[in-house]
């Protein structure tokens, strides 16, 4: 029981990774086609923290 709940916790976590990740793409390929290179560079450093 335990390791199911913890195996579902790490799993949540993941999905929760991924979606961020997908997220900050999308936001960055906006700013991209928009040319806002402050929030550009703003996007990398946040790519660059999740790892």
């Amino acid at each position: 029981m335990v390791t199911t709940r913890m195996e579902a916790a790490r799993r949540a976590q993941e999905v929760h990774r991924q979606n961020l990740q997908r997220n900050l793409e999308h936001r960055l390929q906006v700013a991209r086609a928009n040319g806002d290179e402050r929030l550009i560079r703003q996007l990398e450093a946040e790519m660059r923290y999740l790892g």
